[in-house]
């Protein structure tokens, strides 16, 4: 009967907790499909632009080109490799990418479709994105480093 008690509160327990799980925040950035063409408009070498509304981590980010989501183009900045999000320097390249660019407006080259981003060399004022990082401190250190 002892036994009993225990699994059934170890069960309750557990279930109590999964109760409390949050669901992953999913990046708000919807221009460019999970599955099927590429929008037009981000074909490899075509320029767009506009103002970064949203940080991913240490180097991604969200580029409207339009108004709401789905017209905000996730980058994957490529000149840059931050650090993996889940290590302390990740969250200070992600802060200080934060503090470079966000609000900024952003002009960028297409280069290539990484699942549902685009990777590209983006400027902000002039000077690349990963130009800024280095600048800032930032050291390189993600996974495709």
């Amino acid at each position: 009967m002892r036994l009993r008690t225990k699994v059934t509160i170890r069960t309750l327990v557990i279930a109590g907790l999964a109760g409390l799980a949050t669901p992953a925040l999913a990046d708000p950035c919807k221009a460019i499909p999970d599955r099927g063409p590429l929008p037009a408009y981000l074909a490899r070498g075509s320029i767009f632009s506009g103002p970064v509304v949203y940080i991913g981590d240490g180097d991604s980010l969200c580029v409207a080109v339009g108004s709401g989501p789905e017209n905000w183009v996730e980058v994957r900045v490529a000149d840059f490799y931050a650090p993996e999000l889940n290590t302390p320097k990740g969250k200070r390249a992600k802060a200080t990418l934060e503090r470079l660019v966000k609000g900024e407006r952003a002009v960028c080259r297409a280069e290539k479709r990484s699942y549902d981003r685009m990777v590209a060399r983006c400027e902000v004022g002039g000077r690349s994105i990963g130009e800024l990082m280095r600048h800032a401190g930032v050291e390189s250190g993600g996974r495709g480093r």
